[in-house]
């Protein structure tokens, strides 16, 4: 399976609103260190379903997520 990375296939998978709806809870989608630093509460979210607030991630996506996890959140 290839590798996973944030800038190629993480980062896309915020839209511009869900950067929007974060950033003033301190949390910066956009960024590599704001994800890598949350990815834990980011994952439980979307597996709870909380996040983004207007529906659920698709399960593949949420796989992918997991993924870049357990590969060590390559850039």
């Amino acid at each position: 399976m290839p590798t996973v990375s944030f800038a190629s296939d993480i980062r896309p998978l915020f839209r511009p609103e869900d950067l929007e709806t974060m950033k003033p809870h301190g949390l910066d989608l956009s960024s590599y260190q704001g994800v890598r630093q949350n990815a834990e509460a980011i994952l439980s979210r979307l597996e709870a379903g909380g996040m983004p607030c207007d529906g659920s991630w698709a399960d593949d996506w949420i796989e992918k997520f997991r993924r870049w996890m357990d590969a060590g959140m390559p850039a």
